[in-house]
């Protein structure tokens, strides 16, 4: 028989709060192992008696059996002293130095609960049931280790049976912190035209009802407050719009059933595996069949979900719908709203009903929103589900605050070397948001025991971000804690070389790359608004080899309500004052004044600045086409543009490369002859995007040339364009080059703040 010895298992990643502990307990017996498990701020620790190949086969059963929530991102273990272990035991929560484990994202309701919830005596229709496999999480949590007492669950006296299965190993909810029942927990109270209701069955025959009759409910989830409506009513759909003013952005929907959204979208089986899995994203699908026609406003994709609250499967039970509007409850740009007194402020006289409880939010976050490009999931909004699961980088982070960009803004701290990223915060431009912004910023310093040494933006110099870390720096340098931690040192990086180095340290990418960087702006080294880049880089630093030629924004900022605006310049580019001859169905609609008021302060280069933004490109040729003359909200031209796009057209137009940037006008001439011969929008449409695609692609072949490298990187928001993602992809391949995308964090501004602290990492060190 071997020699036993004591050994201490020190387990690292995502471990708390997804049933971590009884695994190890259930695995330590299974082994017939004596010892101890403990949650520490640092992570999980384990102490087993054992022999060396014992703990070898069981360090490996636990990589190999953890739970399916968990993410183990490092085990070590050694020798230690000996103890007097007699069987295996879980002890109390220890805080352990300033090491901080990852705390887990919410979960989606189990089937086993789901199964709980019909045949526990004491949680019949219990709608806040959950086990150590699944239910709130990161919403609740106040601090670590997580505990109960940490949670917004302490108020919550556990009653005798539920602590019973809490102290049961053999129980599904044993150390389930948010265990409850119908006698101990939280409760739901639904609120109509003061009516009051809070016996549960009553409240889901109501709101069904409501719901059924064309109403509005307000219902408060495990991040904030949703508004939701029947789908397939467009009386209904469209007031809800005006309730939120939210005139033409496309609305989530969530579906009773994968079978039911079958009949209303394209599904591939990755999206299947994405909506069904435990993090329960907003998945963005082909669209098959119309809901309300206001739902998506004649866009080719769909918002869809599956319920993920216990709620959510009571409410489809009790209706005869195939789907719900399930929108946050918030005026369009502000924060979602987690108190119910100021739900009940906001939308007392627009909402018919309000579905309350009185578990607080402690920290507020929205739906995820992902896309499937190349049968991989790419995250376009990361929040429930995802948020805070950290990044591990392979650098040395700590101490760094990355206070990312000013629109769909995410911020990021260092702790060693993981990159711990913010939940959705929204566009800064917004004083709520920005209000939030800060708040959570100081939840999340305070949460993760992290003390800056380094606070990194973006180089704009009027972005709230880049505002909010000169003021941060200041102040921090100013107080006790500066004096003995030493001074808060203030950097910056630019827009789309952060871009690059978000992707990169998705991947552990440490060396020279190709980078692609195409979105709607960033401010650029030569104070102008960059955004069709191409650059070779690396963390420490990059060159822009070239961009897309630099085009007049007549008007300013206003070019991105008014994409008709970038139409003009690009035509003027390309016809002079010849364009104004042309027989263009856009130019319709618009007075000959203004568009020779836009000429002349084009030509004589009065508010009109240049860009070499794709986003732009983008506006132009969707106004061109007549698809999107003016935007109702970000990105509604390019989005448009692509929603008529064919998988059965490969042709593409002509492009230039020169020393001033990749030129498109002759592109644009052979657009034009295209349209007066009747060449349909669609056909033009795909022939547009192949076009750029090939021009990445010759960009690319040159700077290989040049320089021999083959790894490519793809960032910013025009590669959440499905079309062009693909196709650009797919030709990039086919060149023997390697592909790197984004798959973790999001390809648009809600991934920068990762490439700020990678780029700040290198600047420091």
């Amino acid at each position: 028989m071997a020699v036993q010895s004591a050994y201490k298992i020190h387990i690292q990643g995502l471990v708390q709060g997804v049933g971590f502990r009884p695994f190890i307990y259930r695995l330590a017996n299974h082994h017939r192992l004596s010892g101890w498990v403990v949650n520490r701020n640092d992570g999980v620790v384990v102490k087993v008696m054992a022999g060396e190949q014992e703990v070898r086969d069981f360090i490996s059963r636990i990589r190999a059996q953890a739970p399916g929530t968990s993410r183990i991102t490092s085990i070590h273990w050694q020798e230690s002293e000996a103890e007097d272990l007699s069987g295996f035991q879980i002890v109390s929560s220890q805080d352990a130095s300033r090491g901080v484990t990852q705390i887990s994202p919410d979960i989606a309701v189990c089937e086993h609960c789901l199964e709980d919830m019909r045949r526990q005596p004491h949680r019949i229709n219990y709608p806040f049931i959950n086990c150590t496999h699944c239910g709130p999480r990161f919403s609740i949590v106040r601090d670590l280790p997580y505990d109960r007492v940490n949670t917004t669950m302490a108020g919550f006296n556990m009653c005798a049976r539920c602590k019973e299965e809490y102290h049961d190993v053999d129980d599904r909810r044993f150390h389930a912190q948010p265990i409850a029942c119908n006698q101990c927990g939280p409760r739901y109270e639904y609120y109509q035209q003061g009516r009051l209701i809070r016996d549960m069955q009553r409240m889901m025959e109501e709101v069904g009802k409501a719901l059924e009759k064309g109403r509005i409910v307000a219902l408060k989830g495990i991040g904030g407050f949703h508004l939701m409506c029947d789908a397939t009513n467009e009386k209904s759909v469209a007031r809800l719009r005006r309730i939120k003013r939210r005139d033409a952005r496309p609305l989530a929907c969530m579906f009773a059933d994968m079978e039911t959204l079958k009949h209303y979208a394209h599904l591939e089986e990755p999206e299947q595996k994405s909506l069904s899995s435990w993090r329960r994203p907003i998945v963005l699908l082909e669209k098959k069949k119309d809901l309300a026609p206001s739902v998506t406003l004649q866009l080719n994709t769909l918002g869809a979900m599956l319920p993920y609250m216990p709620l959510h499967h009571m409410l489809f039970q009790e209706i005869n719908l195939p789907a719900l509007v399930m929108t946050s409850a918030n005026i369009s740009d502000e924060p979602l709203i987690v108190q119910n007194q100021v739900v009940h402020e906001k939308f007392g006289d627009a909402v018919d009903a309000f579905v309350f409880h009185n578990r607080p939010i402690h920290n507020r976050v929205d739906d995820s929103v992902v896309r499937v490009i190349n049968e991989i999931e790419r995250p376009i909004r990361r929040s429930r589900g995802y948020a805070p699961e950290p990044i591990d980088t392979g650098l040395e982070v700590d101490g760094i605050l990355a206070t990312g960009g000013e629109l769909k803004n995410v911020f990021c701290l260092g702790k060693d070397q993981q990159a711990i990223m913010s939940q959705h915060i929204g566009d800064l431009q917004n004083h709520e948001v920005y209000e939030f912004y800060m708040n959570t910023i100081r939840q999340f310093l305070h949460l993760f025991r992290v003390e800056p040494r380094v606070v990194v933006s973006d180089m704009h110099p009027d972005y709230r971000s880049t505002r909010f870390a000169r003021s941060f720096a200041g102040q921090y340098n100013r107080t006790t804690k500066a004096r003995r931690n030493g001074h808060v040192q203030q950097l910056q990086v630019q827009h789309h070389h952060a871009h690059i180095a978000s992707c990169m340290s998705e991947h552990g990418l440490d060396e020279k790359v190709i980078g692609i960087a195409l979105d709607g702006s960033g401010y650029g080294d030569d104070g102008r608004v960059w955004g069709g880049e191409f650059l070779v880089c690396d963390l420490s630093g990059y060159e822009r080899y070239t961009h897309l030629q630099y085009t007049p924004m007549p008007g300013g900022d206003k070019v991105t309500g008014e994409p008709w605006r970038m139409a003009v310049s690009y035509l003027y580019q390309a016809y002079g004052e010849g364009l104004y001859d042309l027989d263009l169905d856009f130019m319709d609609d618009m007075a000959q004044e203004d568009i020779k008021l836009l000429v002349s302060m084009v030509r004589k280069g009065i508010r009109s600045p240049v860009t070499s933004s794709t986003g732009r490109l983008f506006d132009a040729v969707a106004a061109l086409l007549n698809v999107c003359t003016r935007a109702r909200f970000e990105a509604e031209a390019a989005m448009r543009l692509e929603s008529i796009t064919r998988e059965d057209e490969d042709a593409s137009y002509t492009f230039e490369l020169t020393p001033d940037g990749i030129r498109f006008v002759p592109m644009v001439r052979e657009m034009v002859g295209e349209l007066q011969d009747g060449v349909s929008p669609a056909v033009i449409a795909t022939r547009f995007h192949n076009t750029l695609a090939l021009a990445c692609v010759a960009v690319v072949r040159e700077i290989h040339d040049q320089t021999g490298l083959t790894k490519v990187v793809l960032s910013g928001g025009t590669f959440q364009n499905r079309y062009l993602s693909e196709a650009l992809e797919g030709m990039l391949k086919e060149g023997a080059f390697e592909v790197y995308r984004h798959t973790r964090v999001p390809a648009n501004d809600g991934g920068l703040a990762l490439g700020q602290l990678a780029i700040a990492s290198k600047m420091i060190h």
